[in-house]
């Protein structure tokens, strides 16, 4: 604890550089998406909007007022310089808002409702800027107060309207973006990361709420005579950098979250595709080569080229008649149309396999693959996926084939 009862420089560290790493990590993270569709307004205004966040925890820090003070030459500068970078903040993130529920196309396809209360918003931001630069100007602030200036100039004139103003401009912005955001995550159809993203931005914007309450109710308390500094000198900057981690996950998140399950989805499907991979790549003696730089989709199309070309390596091989009596099998023990589908095809399959190793001719009484009859293969090109999970089950596969290959012999007995 310092001489002025506030926290040391680890709190600082802590309330205002964990804002700044989160805001930062995830402008950086935006930052591919905003240079490649450079052309999008709205791109451009979260990654100004998260700029202005980082501002906001740079130019508040302790040290940083200290040292624009010194080079200004002016007792207290920083304050409007964080203030109207606080309300640009806001205003951003309510125009940001009006923008998206207003549509993304452009300005001039928006409706004029939405375009109306944009400018309301631009001009009645601009406008609190303006006067906090007057009223500052106006004031008589000449002790540096690096922590405590709110509670320690509560009573001075011009100064007192500059502090309520921006906490006045700062409430009302927090609860109309609120509003906005609590009223669209409930909108049906949502992606499941939008709406998590959106939540996010909910409490964060809640918990900018619970920084103006606490910045308040020790206004009011100093107005009174009485002393509840601390809630304005600790409490609040910790609702302060917890609405901003969480405003930042908010605007990470959706394209986080969707990144991150498309890269799964990917990687997944690779997988399930190793089973048949593997069998493939045994009988034909060849397999993909291994490239570090490829990336994780087009791994996926080589692995599904690499099957559908050995599949149609093996389609002379493709024993139709065998096919059909594996899928009547598998029906039979028990196993859906689907199911028995990948099964049936894994028969035909391995049974292929076989017979191309031991150079087999295909039976002249089965149905071959043919341009004139392209459904088998074309079926087992389509379920390469289903049959790859399969053959996962090889005690499966052989009880069908062992109940088909019964089936024939029964057949034969009959004759």
């Amino acid at each position: 604890m310092n001489s002025s009862g506030f926290p040391g420089e680890p709190y600082s560290v802590l309330v205002f550089g964990t804002p700044i790493v989160a805001l930062l990590a995830a402008l950086v993270f935006k930052l591919p998406s905003i240079v490649r569709l450079w052309r999008d307004p709205l791109r451009r205004a979260v990654g100004g909007l998260l700029l202005l966040a980082c501002g906001i925890f740079v130019f508040a820090a302790p040290p940083v007022i200290t040292w624009t003070n010194r080079v200004t030459g002016v007792p207290n500068l920083a304050a409007p310089l964080v203030y109207s970078f606080l309300v640009a903040f806001c205003g951003a993130s309510l125009l940001l808002m009006v923008a998206w529920r207003g549509g993304l196309a452009g300005h001039s396809a928006r409706p004029a409702r939405a375009r109306r209360a944009m400018r309301w918003v631009v001009g009645g931001h601009a406008g609190v800027i303006v006067a906090l630069w007057s009223l500052f100007a106006l004031a008589d602030v000449p002790v540096e107060r690096r922590r405590d200036l709110d509670t320690y100039y509560a009573l001075t004139p011009f100064m007192r309207e500059l502090i309520v103003l921006y906490l006045l401009a700062h409430t009302t912005s927090c609860v109309l973006t609120y509003r906005l955001v609590r009223d669209w995550i409930h909108t049906a159809g949502l992606d499941v990361w939008l709406r998590r993203g959106l939540k996010s931005l909910a409490f964060g914007y809640a918990a900018n709420l619970v920084f103006d309450a606490a910045k308040g109710t020790a206004l009011v308390v100093r107005w009174a005579g009485g002393d509840l500094d601390p809630l304005s000198t600790e409490v609040a900057p910790v609702a302060g950098c917890v609405a901003a981690v969480l405003i930042a996950t908010g605007y990470v998140l959706p394209h986080a979250g969707q990144y991150l399950r498309d890269r799964w989805r990917v990687r997944r499907a690779h997988l399930r595709l190793a089973p048949l991979y593997g069998l493939l790549r045994a009988a034909t003696g060849r397999g993909v080569p291994f490239s570090l730089r490829a990336t994780p989709e087009l791994r996926l199309t080589r692995r599904e080229t690499f099957i559908r070309d050995a599949l149609l390596q093996l389609a002379r091989h493709f024993d139709g008649e065998l096919r059909r009596r594996a899928y009547e099998a598998a029906v039979d023990l028990g196993y859906g149309p689907g199911r028995a589908r990948a099964l049936a095809a894994a028969v035909t399959i391995r049974d292929a396999i076989e017979a191309r190793a031991l150079a087999r001719p295909p039976s002249p009484q089965s149905p071959q693959v043919t341009q004139e009859d392209p459904d088998l293969l074309a079926e087992l090109l389509q379920g390469i996926e289903a049959v790859s999970q399969v053959l996962g089950h090889p005690d499966e596969i052989e009880a069908v084939r062992a109940l088909a290959s019964a089936t024939v012999e029964s057949l034969h007995v009959y004759e």
